[in-house]
């Protein structure tokens, strides 16, 4: 029980100084002894390490998977190194002196990588064993005290002190055991005969040989031997040399002439005619792979040689000569396997990462790499290389262990995955290499904002349209998936205080759908503008936005409205000419309007057949209501009128006026400039105040408007007005006064018919310099205008009409069909 107690002081006592010479150097070892209780503490690997006990489960501190790795575990809340699996050196590491166990440990946030040799101390657990139970011995009579005799030797699977160290034999009187101990050959036993031997007295000698190890307490094997006493041959076969010295390359092939022994025997005949064989080793183990000739002493190969299996073989050789008894002489052949580069290196990979953001930092480490080469010197060194085209890059850690760390920029979007190429090459002549393939899955971050094909939308939509109608249907594309790519849209409202953006669409945020919540009407909005937002569902949220522009456009959904004074509906009303009117005499003007916009607010007049002599006629555009011709006897003093006013839409709307021209006598043949109905001094109204300064207002604008024009062509290469640009005023073809904002200027006539109502002030869609000034067919102008080509008319008028300027602007005075006409094919204007 004492002696059991003081090993186990002894072995703590190893432990401990194996620990404390750990902690000191620069690598961390440990050791423990074999076949120890599974949960041993081996060491505190945490405090070793200075890693912090708190951070260890949250670093993720692991065993990284090995050969060994299932040998030890590490308690995350204490940071001890135990052992977690029966641990058997003789089965870990046959035949080797030192037994470490290499495992690599690894924590991350940052990643910190060790690696740690654990020293398994061998204990006496195997006892010495002989290749067999007993063995036979003959020695002739004549043998001389002192002569040897070899013994089969002992194997055992311990090594160190553990190992065979010592024979004893058996007590008698004729030998003595000669104990040989060298670092080179072993632990060797001989007979050593000390006494002359009778066959006549003992024939035969029993000895036990007992091979005792080194443990504490030491374990032994036992053989039993036989000698056998013969009489005659009594000289031993002789070799040249005790130790023979040899060197094969590997994988030699079958047949391969080693070494050739020779030994000699003094005697004649049979009893120097030598046999030649090898000796059977004490370790059955391994297999040697030679065999010797019988007579001529060639050791050959008869198996596979492997460097990397045993880098050295000791044989021994015996001769035995042919006497009756034989005699046998012994030598030792050692045998150096000269290494090959026939091993390709071996790589392995541990991933660290399941998947790799993309967004991940230079240095990241991916995965952890080995490499091996069970060959030797050149051959087994072995570097690394990464062939093919990727972010990543090889660092070495220490021995041949590499990291795979990330090397540049990443991006799921245009590389989901890496195939990394990983090649390891010796430099082994020639080289042998091995190459392993390592996926990488790149894994999406939210770095991509959702972006619309356009920037700016215009969309058009009529007036009128039906409640909850679908509009649009906004699409934003997300280079990123799963809930990075869930986009969401939103209305954000844009400079619509007076008309809030809720009352006018909706949306369906998932969609991107959206809904009129009103029926539009252009007279009252004619655009809106407002922002779409589309937002991903990363974290963080990315977005984006797009301008969306509404345009209403017109339907014909209002009739012409007939002005005074002859808007009174269901009334008749009449106007009195002279008898002696001329040709062409102004009889009265009709005024409409229309709350629409563009050709559904362009109006025509029409003149209902009346009832006997077609004496009058009306302006299609202008509305003025002319004679034709002269009066004649046969005509009628009441000439009734129905006027027709009609739109430009589709379907066109219409509406009418009835006027009774009375002829009159004693009316005299006077057109003035202006003409007005009789209004009484009792009927004067406020309206009637209102229509006053309002013709008022616009006499006034037409003399500035005549004062400038006459300034600006008096003074035409007069730099101060060139520069300033001065408005101009131009004619249109129903009388009325055009306003322009380009410099050129025009002739202006007036014809005796035009009233002060006619005129209206509008802004010209033309630029200047593009053609002379307008011809003008009447009483006293005589210039002519020629307008732009057709093609650049119709692309100006084109876009006047879709900016609403000028027809907007028509809508409250008429415009002839044929002056469009006119317009669209180029020509000459005339009024």
């Amino acid at each position: 029980m004492d002696l059991s107690l003081n090993v186990k002081y002894r072995l703590i006592g190893t432990v401990l100084l194996f620990c404390l010479w750990a902690v000191s150097s620069s690598q961390t070892v440990y050791s423990v002894t074999e076949e120890v209780n599974t949960g041993t503490v081996i060491g505190n690997v945490a405090k070793d390490l200075n890693l912090n006990v708190q951070e260890l489960k949250s670093r993720m501190f692991q065993i990284v998977p090995g050969p060994y790795s299932q040998y030890f575990k590490v308690d995350l809340k204490t940071g001890l190194l135990m052992v977690n699996d029966r641990i058997d050196r003789d089965e870990l590491c046959p035949d080797r002196l030192k037994c470490s166990l290499k495992i690599e440990v690894i924590a991350h946030g940052p990643t910190y990588m060790r690696q740690v040799d654990i020293n398994v101390l061998d204990i006496n657990d195997n006892t010495p064993t002989f290749p067999v139970p007993s063995y036979s011995l003959n020695i002739t009579e004549h043998a001389f005290q002192g002569d040897r005799f070899l013994l089969q030797m002992a194997g055992d699977a311990d090594v160190g002190s553990n190992s065979v160290k010592t024979y004893k034999l058996s007590s008698n009187e004729y030998f003595s055991l000669d104990v040989q101990n060298s670092d080179e050959q072993g632990v060797s036993a001989e007979l050593v005969l000390q006494k002359a031997l009778d066959r006549e007295k003992q024939h035969e000698i029993h000895l036990v040989l007992t091979a005792l190890d080194g443990g504490k307490p030491p374990k032994s094997g036992k053989l039993d031997i036989t000698v056998h006493v013969i009489d005659v041959n009594d000289n031993t076969p002789t070799f040249r040399k005790s130790l023979y010295k040899t060197k094969l390359l590997e994988n030699a092939s079958f047949g391969t002439s080693v070494i050739t022994v020779n030994a000699t025997d003094d005697d004649e005949g049979e009893n120097a005619q030598i046999i030649y064989a090898l000796a059977r080793q004490g370790t059955l183990k391994r297999k040697q792979p030679f065999a010797i000739h019988p007579d001529s002493g060639v050791i050959t190969v008869t198996g596979v040689v492997d460097f990397e299996e045993t880098p050295a073989y000791e044989l021994r050789v015996q001769a035995m000569d042919k006497g009756n008894p034989p005699r046998v002489g012994h030598c030792k052949v050692l045998i150096e396997v000269v290494d090959l580069n026939d091993n390709t290196p071996e790589m392995s990979i541990t991933p660290l990462l399941n998947t790799l953001p993309e967004d991940a930092k230079l240095q990241t480490a991916v995965a952890m790499i080995t490499v091996s080469d069970r060959d030797a010197g050149k051959n087994g060194v072995v570097q690394c290389k990464i062939t093919s085209s990727s972010p990543f890059k090889l660092e070495s850690s220490y021995n041949n262990y590499l990291s795979l760390v990330v090397d540049g920029p990443l991006d799921r979007e245009s590389t989901p995955q890496y195939n990394v190429t990983i090649t390891a090459t010796d430099e082994g002549s020639p080289p042998l290499s091995s190459s392993g393939i390592f996926t990488i899955y790149i894994s999406d971050v939210n770095d991509n904002a959702p972006t619309f094909q356009e920037s700016v939308m215009n969309v058009y939509l009529k007036e009128n349209s039906v409640v909850g109608d679908k509009i649009i249907q906004v699409t934003a594309q997300d280079a990123d998936i799963k809930e990075n790519a869930d986009i969401t849209y939103t209305l954000i409202d844009v400079n619509n205080k007076d008309k809030p953006l809720s009352n006018c669409i909706s949306m369906n945020s998932a969609t991107g759908e959206i809904y009129s919540v009103k029926s539009f009407n252009f007279e009252e909005t004619k655009q809106f503008r407002f922002v779409i937002q589309a937002t991903d569902s990363g974290t963080p949220a990315l977005s984006s936005t797009a301008s969306m522009h509404i345009f209403i456009l017109d339907e014909n959904d209002n009739s012409p409205v007939i002005l005074p004074p002859y808007s009174d509906q269901g009334s008749v009303n009449s106007e009195n000419i002279p008898y002696s009117a001329e040709a062409g005499y102004f009889v009265t003007k009709i005024r409409a309007a229309d709350a629409d916009a563009g050709y559904n607010a362009l109006l025509s007049y029409h003149l209902a057949e009346p009832k006997g002599t077609n004496l009058f006629r009306i302006g299609g555009s202008s509305g003025e209501i002319r004679t034709k011709r002269r009066m004649s006897d046969s005509d009628l003093k009441t000439h009734p009128l129905v006027i027709t006013v009609s739109d430009h839409g589709e379907p066109p709307l219409s509406a009418t006026v009835s006027i009774d021209v009375v002829v009159d006598d004693s009316i005299s043949h006077i057109q003035s400039s202006f003409k007005t109905r009789p209004i009484k001094d009792e009927e004067f109204s406020g309206l009637n105040l209102y229509l006053l300064i309002a013709i008022i207002s616009v006499t006034v604008i037409l003399l500035v408007s005549l004062i400038t024009l006459i300034a600006v062509k008096c003074h035409r290469t007069d730099g101060i007005f060139s520069s300033c640009s001065a408005p101009m005023v131009t004619t249109h073809p129903d009388g009325s006064w055009a306003y322009s904002k380009t410099t050129q200027q025009y002739d202006v006539c007036f014809s005796s018919d035009t009233l002060k109502s006619d005129v209206i002030v509008l802004p010209s869609p033309f630029a200047p310099g593009e053609a002379d000034l307008i011809s003008i067919d009447g009483d006293t102008c005589k210039r002519t205008q020629t307008l732009p080509t057709p093609q650049k008319l119709q692309t100006r008028i084109s876009s006047v009409l879709m900016e609403g300027t000028l027809l907007d602007r028509l809508k409250l005075f008429p415009v002839r069909q044929s002056l469009r006409d006119r317009m669209l094919t180029g020509g000459t204007l005339r009024l």
